[in-house]
């Protein structure tokens, strides 16, 4: 079987396999000036930006994922106001999929999952934002509804953590949620390695 964007064209089975790229909450808020500013948030977006314009170029399904905040508390992607848009490195053509959320999970609540298997969609490409929380969510969720996933880990940002007066650096919550996830609810890669196609 020929590997197609890190993938086989067809599964164990020789059912033919069609692949989508989720962008995930690559929003202003996450960016300097924003009001929950990320470690490598920049970075992580350029190559959301390379990963997106590969799938644009292959006509492939592109699905982006915008989280508005739904509670009274919230201090950042509130309705109207420019931290809820999509990040200009990213930003959804016309005819792109754009899916409102408001929990971590992306699926929860919302047309996602619908969306996917209207598509036939078999095998999803990840990125986004934050790591350690939407990401995760949304990963082990796909993982749970039977998708085969691909993650791209530099294209991806979190922020530093706190537990029992004790910080976690950002560096170290990204390796350790990457590194969770890998091999059973992902494959994760480098934005150079699925570009490559290795």
């Amino acid at each position: 079987m020929i590997p197609v964007f890190g993938f086989s064209q067809q599964n164990q089975l020789g059912e033919d396999m069609k692949i989508a790229l989720i962008i995930i909450d690559i929003q202003n808020d996450y960016f300097d000036k924003g009001t929950m500013q990320l470690v490598g948030s920049d970075k992580a977006s350029n190559n959301a930006k390379l990963i997106l314009e590969h799938f644009r170029k292959n006509n492939l399904p592109i699905i982006h994922v915008q989280h508005i905040a739904a509670t009274p508390t919230a201090t950042f992607f509130l309705p109207n106001t420019k931290g809820v848009g999509i990040h200009d490195n990213v930003k959804p053509l016309e005819q792109e999929k754009v899916i409102a959320k408001h929990y971590p999970n992306s699926f929860r609540e919302t047309e996602l999952l619908d969306y996917l298997k209207d598509k036939k969609i078999t095998d999803l490409v990840i990125c986004g934002m934050m790591t350690h929380m939407c990401i995760d969510a949304t990963v082990r969720a796909a993982k749970d509804f039977g998708f085969n996933i691909i993650l791209i880990g530099d294209a991806c940002a979190t922020k530093d953590q706190e537990i029992n007066g004790c910080i976690v650096k950002a560096g170290e919550v990204q390796n350790s949620f990457l590194a969770a996830l890998n091999y059973f609810y992902a494959t994760v890669k480098t934005t150079e390695q699925f570009l490559d196609k290795k």
